[in-house]
Formats: structure tokens, sequence, C-alpha cells
């Protein structure tokens, strides 16, 4: 797979993550603590595309570089607020484990473009 159809399969992959994370988001109950991870979940889940759509499109490697690393520091806090929920038992675990999974992976596939820009 070049580098091209790779950057449309995680463009995609990003963004239906996103869906995901806002169908989670809306299950949530509309406590007062429930609301703060909701926002915090959602602002950080739909992030992680819509900063890789920039980088797609950025103007310089520093700025692909850049965006990158916002990609891989939204996909950490995805996690974070993803464990917080599962520990918390405010959701189907199972399904919630299944959204952890693709977040960790996600974040593995940024780290892992993060570290290869660095050479």
């Amino acid at each position: 797979m070049d580098n091209k159809e790779f950057s449309k399969q995680l463009e995609s992959r990003t963004k239906k993550f996103a869906i995901r994370i806002i169908n989670l988001s809306t299950s949530l109950s509309n406590s007062p603590e429930a609301k703060v991870l909701k926002n915090q979940i959602t602002k950080s889940g739909t992030s992680i595309g819509a900063n890789y759509r920039e980088a797609n499109r950025s103007r310089s490697k520093a700025d692909f570089r850049n965006k990158i690393k916002i990609c891989e520091s939204e996909a950490s806090e995805t996690v974070y607020w993803l464990e917080i929920i599962i520990d918390l038992n405010w959701i189907d675990s199972q399904k919630t484990q299944l959204i952890l999974a693709e977040a960790i992976e996600i974040l593995a596939i940024f780290t892992a473009i993060g570290k290869k820009l660095k050479l």
C-alpha cells in the first residue's frame, strides 16, 4: 500500500472512530460529572481525525509533524477518558472495550508516524 492509500484509509478510520466516540458520548447520562466526560471525550476523540485531515493538507514538513503530534496527544487523551468511563462502569464494558482497543491502535499508529518523522 502506498502513502496516499494509507492516508485515505487512516482518514476514513479516524472519521469512523469519531462517529463511534460521538455515539458513545450520547449514551452517557446527563449527570454533571458525565457531562464533563462527554465534553472531554467528544473533543479529543473527534479531534484526532480532524487534525489528521489537516496534516494531510499541511504546507510544510514541520506543519505535518506538528499536526501528527497533536493527533498522538488527542488519541492518548481519548484512551485516558475511555479508561475512566470503563473504571466507572458507566456503559456496557464490552462496547467500551472495543472502542478502547481501537483508540489504542490509533494511538500506536500516530506514535509510530511521529517517531518516523524524527529521522
